[in-house]
C-alpha cells in the first residue's frame, strides 16, 4: 500500500503511526491505552459515551448497552475529545451528540464525530475497499461488517467519497430526521420533508414491512423538488434501523 501520510487527516495519521494497514487493525481500545486512556463499558445513564481526564492519564466509559458499531464510534468520539480538546476536564456525550450524521456543524462535538469516523472507517482503507463496487445499502452494510462499524456511518461515507450525486437520508413517523448529501447534489434541489406512499421507505416506516428493501429505480420528485427533477430517476434502497427510523440511500441514476 502506498499512502503520503501528508495527505492524511489527524485521525488517519494516528491509525498510520499505529501501523493500520487493514480494517482489522483498527483497534481503538490499544489506541486509547497506548495514549493514557482506560476504556471500560458500563451502564450509563443520560448519555452514550463520558471522558472524564486526570493529568496524563482519563477513563473512557461507553454504554455496554450499545450495539458494537455504535460502541465503537462512541469510542472513537471521546478519544478525539482526548486527544484534541485539553481545556475541559471531562465530557458526557449524549446520543445526540454522538453520530457520524451530525460530523459537518462548526462545534467541538462536531468535530469529535468527524475523528471519530476517520478514526472507524479511514479513507485510505475505504477507497480501495470500494473502489468498482455499486452505491447500495447492500454494499454499505459489507463495509460496515468489515470495518465493524455502523451501517448509518458505513452508508455516509460511502455517498461522501461518491462520484455520482447521492445522500442518506432519515424518516421517523413524524419527519424527516437528518440527512447528508455529497457536492454531487444540486444545490437547487431540495429533500422533500414528507415520504411518498409509493416508496419502500413509506411502507417500512409506516407498515408491517421490516429488513431492508431491494435497490430500485424511482422518479426524482418522489425524493427531491428542483429544476427538472419530474425528468430525472434515482436508485433507492431503505432499511429499517433498530430505534424504527427508515434510513434510505438515494443516488441519482
Amino acid at each position: 500500500m502506498t499512502v503520503d501520510p501528508r495527505t492524511l487527516s489527524q485521525a488517519e495519521r494516528l491509525l498510520w503511526g499505529h501501523g493500520v494497514r487493514e480494517p482489522d487493525h483498527i483497534d481503538l481500545e490499544a489506541i486509547a491505552s497506548v495514549r493514557g486512556a482506560r476504556v471500560v463499558f458500563r451502564r450509563l445513564d443520560g448519555c452514550a459515551a463520558r471522558l472524564v481526564r486526570s493529568g496524563d492519564s482519563a477513563v473512557i466509559s461507553v454504554a455496554v448497552d450499545s450495539v458494537l458499531g455504535r460502541q465503537r464510534f462512541s469510542l472513537g468520539h471521546e478519544l478525539a475529545h482526548w486527544i484534541c480538546d485539553s481545556q475541559r476536564s471531562s465530557f458526557k456525550c449524549t446520543g445526540e451528540d454522538i453520530g457520524p450524521q451530525n460530523a459537518e456543524a462548526k462545534s467541538v462535538e462536531a468535530d469529535a464525530n468527524s475523528f471519530a469516523s476517520q478514526l472507524i472507517l479511514p479513507n485510505y482503507l475505504v477507497e480501495p475497499w470500494s473502489a468498482g463496487r455499486k452505491l447500495t445499502l447492500d454494499v454499505a452494510d459489507a463495509l460496515a461488517k468489515d470495518f465493524r462499524a455502523s451501517l448509518t456511518a458505513s452508508a455516509i461515507k460511502l455517498v461522501k467519497r461518491a462520484n455520482t450525486p447521492a445522500c442518506v437520508v432519515c424518516h421517523g413517523q413524524q419527519k424527516l430526521r437528518w440527512f447528508q448529501k455529497n457536492s454531487g447534489i444540486p444545490l437547487d434541489f431540495y429533500l422533500r420533508r414528507e415520504l411518498h406512499q409509493d416508496t419502500p421507505a413509506f411502507d417500512l416506516v409506516f407498515g408491517a414491512m421490516t429488513g431492508m428493501s431491494r435497490p430500485r429505480k424511482e422518479p426524482a420528485d418522489r425524493w427531491f423538488s428542483g429544476p427538472n427533477a419530474y425528468r430525472m430517476t434515482v436508485q433507492t434502497q431503505s432499511v429499517k434501523l433498530p430505534d424504527a427510523t427508515v434510513l434510505t440511500l438515494l443516488a441519482f441514476a
